[in-house]
């Protein structure tokens, strides 16, 4: 899976961190978003959190750019330093196989395995250290309204 930056990046390398996954575009209405994953991703990566985004042009087309303009928005306007991937497809034939596995295990809403598709830009998953899919959020969910969950997830060891 490559950065944005379209270096060679295996998943392999976040093994025993908790996670939050997060499909993400630059121009949505939950954008400003990106400052409180960055905030999350500065409070606790220190003790085995990361943040993972995933750029995704499926909702709106609010992901229209390429990987450099991507990451010099983020960067530029957020302070971005988490893990950035180049964009993907979170739903129908070409879904990415991380989010067919995210979108089985906590299917959203309806609750049925293989319905869960993603509605929107800002969708979050958070992982715990054994690669369990432990919560799905909607994108109107805060990104600092995660911090318990978080904290409850870094504690277990």
């Amino acid at each position: 899976m490559p950065h944005l930056d379209g270096q060679p990046f295996s998943l392999d390398h976040f093994r025993g961190r908790v996670l939050l996954i997060v499909n993400t575009a630059s121009l949505c209405g939950f954008t400003p978003q990106y400052a409180g994953l960055e905030a999350l991703y500065r409070a606790y990566r220190t003790r085995g959190f990361e943040v993972l985004a995933f750029p995704c042009n499926q909702f709106g087309a609010q992901e229209p750019g390429g990987e450099a303009g991507i990451s010099a928005f983020c960067e530029k306007n957020f302070g971005v330093t988490f893990p950035m991937f180049a964009k993907i497809e979170v739903n129908g034939p070409n879904a990415h196989p991380l989010y067919r596995f995210l979108k089985d295990e906590k299917p959203g809403l309806l609750g049925i395995v293989g319905s869960g598709a993603i509605r929107w830009n800002f969708t979050k998953f958070l992982i715990d250290r054994k690669g369990k899919v432990v919560a799905r959020y909607g994108p109107a969910k805060e990104p600092s309204a995660l911090a318990p969950a978080i904290e409850r997830l870094l504690a277990d060891q």
